[in-house]
């Protein structure tokens, strides 16, 4: 069944000092379109994270995203006392020479000040990162199971909009012969309009005959019902069938052209433009499929 590249996955997980989620968007896209936004604490790990991504996702402009929210007291950021007490005495003591006020907020000045504070180098453990992994592939089943839904929401307008365009090929059929009686009628009303004309029986048949053959859309009509059984066979078949899709529906809007062209009937050809309308509804849609 097909799939819809639009979706959405959220998971999280808590270590002792720090919660960590992981969202993943993604929209339609001819091509895979990753972009990833994680930690430089795992940042070693991005190219795996990217591989996997490609594998399970195929397709669409995906947006990946890790964030870490603090919970514990601990933090990687430490104040370097030191220089503080220096920055703080140099400051008092230009205070007093220049005879400047000083700050009335000391705290809020001298923490904005160069290596006031000082981080710690934090290490990535293959404890931490499985469990980051795991809310990962949570994360990945939920943007699926997304997909899936939208999927089947899709399957079922597309087999609304293809059963109407076969109905509305039924609807052509009346149309047809009356339309040959309509042009005979016209041709032989415009040839009697010359005056001392006179023509061949036989032969006007003959063209009428060739004439006729050429508005004849039988042709056009098989070719049409077998594009649209084969559009409904497609969408059973394994997930990443978009593009498949996306050229039947090109197949189909030709075989429609061509009944319009010809159809030379006011009637028939309204019927050709609600099958139009019918089928850029599912092109618009067609573009949302895996």
């Amino acid at each position: 069944m097909i799939q819809s590249m639009t979706g959405f996955g959220k998971a999280t997980a808590e270590l002792p000092q720090k919660k960590i989620t992981v969202e993943i968007k993604s929209l339609n896209s001819k091509q895979f379109d990753l972009s990833v936004r994680i930690p430089n604490i795992y940042k070693e790990k991005e190219m795996g994270v990217r591989n996997l991504l490609a594998k399970t996702l195929e397709r669409g402009k995906v947006d990946f995203l890790i964030y870490i929210e603090n919970i514990g007291k601990e933090t990687s950021s430490q104040i370097n006392q030191n220089v503080l007490e220096g920055y703080y005495g140099q400051i008092k003591e230009i205070s007093n020479n220049l005879g400047v006020s000083e700050p009335s907020d000391w705290f809020q000045v001298l923490l904005r000040l160069p290596d006031v504070l000082k981080y710690e180098a934090q290490e990535l453990n293959e404890e931490e990162w499985a469990v980051v992994s795991k809310t990962i592939d949570e994360a990945i089943g939920q943007i699926q199971s997304f997909r899936k839904q939208e999927g089947e929401m899709l399957a079922g307008l597309f087999t609304g909009k293809i059963d109407n365009i076969s109905a509305l090929l039924k609807e052509i059929e009346p149309y047809e012969q009356e339309r040959v009686g309509k042009v005979k009628t016209r041709i032989k009303e415009a040839l009697q309009k010359i005056e001392d004309f006179d023509y061949d029986k036989n032969r006007f048949e003959q063209e009428m005959v060739y004439y006729i053959e050429k508005l004849d859309i039988n042709e056009e009509k098989s070719r049409l019902t077998n594009h649209l059984k084969y559009f409904i066979e497609t969408m059973k078949d394994e997930a990443g069938q978009g593009k498949k899709l996306g050229f039947i529906t090109q197949e189909i809007g030709r075989e429609i052209n061509t009944m319009g062209s010809k159809s030379n009937h006011a009637e028939m050809q309204q019927v050709v433009v609600r099958m139009k309308d019918e089928l850029e509804q599912i092109k618009e849609q067609v573009l949302n499929v895996l």
